[in-house]
């Protein structure tokens, strides 16, 4: 009963601290994961990237390849923004990164595809954005490939062949392509769901080492476990429960929004995402508490924080597939929670499989999540004994 009712004591005084004294946990709790969400949530609402503009250099100036250019134009992901005079025009306006890709279709190119002679068209496009560089490429080379297509079904349908035997010589194997938990192909779902919440553990580690920060720098860590009786595992939860709380909060929002309003996919039920939200928060205030106590300084465990959560971000295999990094890299992945977090969700959550199979990220996740237990001693004899060094 004692040791509820100093839990209850020191809630309460930092919850007084959240919202009377220091408004900057306002804003990283609340305000600034709102402006998050609808940044990236609005910011990929189509899915794809769409119109991208490219150029077209028509030497040939025939019906086909005008016909060709019209298809261009009409993709989803392309848009027919300029005409090019010659390739010389195309290339610099490329290089000033006006158009992401242009085509460059030679004279005689009709005269040598009525004649059967293979004419070449090619295509020029940047890979310095890779994404647009990607998607124009597609786009221009199902150009090409339609091209060839519609002549030879012309001379094929002439020469007096069937629908089946066209069919055939156009594509003798058929393709079943399926996209497995994103069938649309969508930015949004493959992305948000992992930069959202890789800031929002960010942002959850670093006020967690923050705010043991601030206890040290403003002279309060002795008042602080005072309230305590000294017992530092009591005045860490009860510290931390109101952060824990809030973040909950926040989280449960923006999941009810990417997937009741925005229907994101999910087939896993709803007991898989309160599971990943619990360790998501629990181990990434665990990751803050650890950095502290690892080094008691508010700048050292606040660089700490931001460095290696940023980092997480690239290595947890969302945007590059850790199977294809080198072994030490791979090795690496283990030690970041975001790489966790991302597992536990594309299994768990987005394909709705058994938590069994990625169990042991689930238990890396309660891992971070005990290891302040290993630095509460260091955390308790910084607030009584260190001063505090800007």
């Amino acid at each position: 009963m004692k040791y509820l009712s100093q839990f209850f004591d020191i809630a309460l005084r930092e919850l007084d601290i959240i919202i009377r004294k220091n408004h900057i946990y306002g804003f990283c709790m609340v305000v600034f994961p709102v402006l998050l969400v609808f940044f990236f949530t609005t910011m990929l609402d189509d899915g794809v990237p769409q119109d991208l503009p490219l150029g077209v250099v028509d030497h040939d100036n025939s019906a086909t390849s005008r016909a060709l250019v019209r298809n261009l134009d009409a993709m989803q992901n392309s848009r027919v923004m300029y005409h090019f005079a010659s390739v010389t025009e195309a290339r610099c306006t490329m290089q000033e990164g006006k158009v992401f890709a242009y085509l460059y279709i030679p004279d005689g190119t009709t005269a040598k595809l009525l004649s059967g002679r293979q004419p070449r068209i090619s295509y020029y496009y940047t890979m310095t954005c890779m994404t647009a560089g990607s998607m124009a490429s597609k786009d221009l080379k199902t150009i090409g490939v339609l091209g060839s297509a519609a002549l030879k079904q012309a001379t094929l349908s002439a020469k007096g062949a069937s629908k089946e035997q066209i069919k055939a010589a156009l594509q003798p194997v058929t393709i079943d392509a399926h996209m497995i938990a994103n069938p649309q192909g969508s930015y949004n779902y493959s992305l948000t769901t992992v930069f959202v919440p890789g800031i929002l553990m960010l942002f959850m580690a670093l006020l967690s080492a923050y705010t043991l920060g601030m206890e040290m720098k403003f002279d309060t860590g002795k008042e602080w476990l005072a309230r305590a009786d000294g017992n530092i595992v009591v005045a860490i939860l009860g510290k931390y429960v109101v952060h824990t709380l809030v973040f909950l909060l926040v989280i449960f929002s923006y999941q009810y929004y990417i997937f009741n309003v925005l229907h994101f996919p999910h087939q896993g039920g709803v007991w898989s995402i309160v599971r990943l939200t619990l360790l998501q928060v629990a181990s990434s205030i665990g990751f803050g508490i650890f950095a502290f106590g690892l080094m008691p300084s508010l700048r050292m465990s606040m660089s700490i924080c931001s460095r290696w959560m940023v980092l997480g971000i690239s290595m947890c295999g969302s945007a590059f597939p850790v199977a294809g990094m080198d072994p030490p890299l791979q090795a690496m992945s283990w030690l970041f929670p975001l790489r966790h977090y991302w597992m536990l969700y594309q299994a768990t959550v987005l394909n709705g499989f058994p938590v069994i199979d990625v169990w042991f990220h689930l238990v890396a996740l309660v891992a971070f999540m005990l290891l302040p237990w290993f630095v509460v001693g260091k955390i308790k004899n910084a607030m009584l004994n260190y001063v505090y060094i800007p």
